[in-house]
């Protein structure tokens, strides 16, 4: 697929990134029925053409996930790179009949490259392929932040415990992975150099932790959604209801083969009623977005990216 396509690319030198981001912000997003004849060329009749217009229409996508890995001292060039790989494997395999955008679907393979390449890069040491490993790896630093424990040095008995219990992993394996992050970077070590300029670890681990005006706006709006989220599920049947909190609202979701198991149906029958609790809940979000906060519906009721 890639062999074809003449993808923007992200040069060595200052400004690079800058205009590596003017660039993508040229190709035009895609409307919902172009999107889904885009897919369907691609699935039947593998049309490069469909697949370099969808990939490009989300290369935005991929960068504006790309900089939340920033802080790993990685050069955000590379990260982008690879981010771009798994948005290529996702339209690869993108089915528009399954009811669901190209962003939703892709998002997943976009950070899960972009993840194995972080765990491959960052460090000499083997921090570990286990999902509870790499779900401590990636969180490890913002649990950190949360409670105020930046400093250098192994972590209070209290914190371990709280870390682990929040992260669902054994406080041994909390206390390790902090020693060894700690042991590969000091926090005043210099990140390695990219288009953005150097800077130190501990500019991104303070990063961590809001303003408290920020801080206030963000749990006032993250109440607002979960409120509205609360009401949405109530649309739905308590069947429904659970399919989609095991495969939308969980950090590790289920897996069709899990569920049909569950419920005693097939793989398929569960897909067709995660397509259509997903639908309804997406309108009884927009529904009570609209009663509730008419002027910030589009906003709130936006799915996150």
């Amino acid at each position: 697929m890639a062999k074809s396509m003449n993808l923007p690319m992200i040069a060595s030198g200052e400004g690079s990134l800058n205009r590596y981001l003017q660039d993508i912000r040229k190709f035009p997003m895609l409307a919902p029925e172009e999107e889904f004849m885009l897919g369907k060329r691609w699935k039947e009749h593998q049309d490069p053409k469909a697949a370099e217009r969808m990939i490009t229409s989300h290369l935005r996508l991929v960068a504006k996930i790309a900089m939340g890995y920033r802080g790993y001292g990685l050069p955000i060039g590379d990260v982008i790179s690879e981010g771009n790989i798994g948005l290529m494997h996702a339209v690869k395999r993108y089915d528009p009949d399954k009811g669901f955008k190209l962003a939703t679907y892709a998002m997943w393979w976009i950070k899960a490259q972009i993840q194995e390449f972080v765990l491959r890069s960052w460090s000499l040491v083997k921090i570990g392929t286990t999902s509870g490993q790499k779900k401590l790896f990636f969180n490890l630093r913002k649990m950190k932040g949360r409670i105020q424990a930046l400093e250098e040095g192994d972590l209070k008995p209290d914190q371990v415990k709280y870390i682990a219990k929040n992260l669902g992993v054994q406080e041994a394996e909390v206390v390790s992975m902090n020693r060894r992050l700690m042991g590969d970077a000091s926090l005043n070590a210099p990140l390695r150099s990219d288009a953005d300029g150097d800077g130190e670890w501990q500019d991104w681990l303070v990063d961590d932790t809001d303003s408290p005006e920020t801080a206030y706006a963000n749990n006032e709006e993250t109440d607002q959604r979960n409120t509205m989220l609360t009401l949405a599920l109530k649309a739905l049947t308590e069947r429904e209801r659970d399919v989609i909190q095991a495969r939308k609202l969980q950090d590790e979701p289920a897996t069709l083969e899990d569920l049909s198991q569950k419920f005693g149906v097939s793989r398929e029958r569960i897909r067709q009623i995660e397509v259509r609790a997903f639908e309804k809940l997406q309108k009884a979000v927009k529904a009570a977005a609209t009663k509730a906060l008419p002027g910030r519906t589009a906003a709130l009721a936006a799915p996150a990216a």
